[in-house]
C-alpha cells in the first residue's frame, strides 16, 4: 500500500513546515490529489490517521480535492477530459492519449495554531 507511504511524506512535510514557521499543532491538511494519481484516498486518510499518532498532525483532519484528469488524445489531436487511466478518448474512441494533469499530488494548504 503506497498510501502509507505518501501519507509519512506528509506527515515529515508537515513536520518540515512547523520547524520553518514555528508552529506546534496542525489541525487540517487539504490536499489536491488528481483523478489520475492512482491513489485510494480512503487509503491515505487511514494511513495518515495511523502515521500522525504522536505527532503535531494527531487528530488533524485530512481534505482531499480531485482535480480531474486531463488529456491531449493524438489521434484526434484534442485536449480531452478523463477519469483514468486506459479509457477511451471521450471524442475518438482512441487509445492513444497521453496525461496532461490529474495525475499529481500536493498539499494546498494547513490549518495550525
Amino acid at each position: 500500500m503506497h498510501e502509507l507511504t505518501l501519507a509519512e511524506a506528509i506527515v515529515d512535510l508537515v513536520r518540515e513546515q512547523a520547524h520553518k514557521d514555528a508552529f506546534s499543532r496542525v489541525h487540517r491538511v487539504r490536499l489536491a490529489i488528481g483523478a489520475l494519481s492512482h491513489v485510494d484516498p480512503s487509503a491515505l486518510e487511514f494511513g495518515f490517521e495511523v502515521v500522525s499518532r504522536g505527532t503535531l498532525a494527531a487528530g488533524a483532519r485530512l481534505e482531499i480535492e480531485r482535480p480531474p484528469g486531463t488529456g491531449y488524445c493524438n489521434e484526434c489531436e484534442e485536449e480531452i477530459a478523463v477519469t483514468a487511466v486506459g479509457e477511451p478518448c471521450p471524442s475518438c474512441g482512441g487509445y492513444t492519449w497521453t496525461v496532461v494533469a490529474g495525475d499529481g499530488m500536493r498539499v494546498v494548504d494547513l490549518e495550525v495554531e
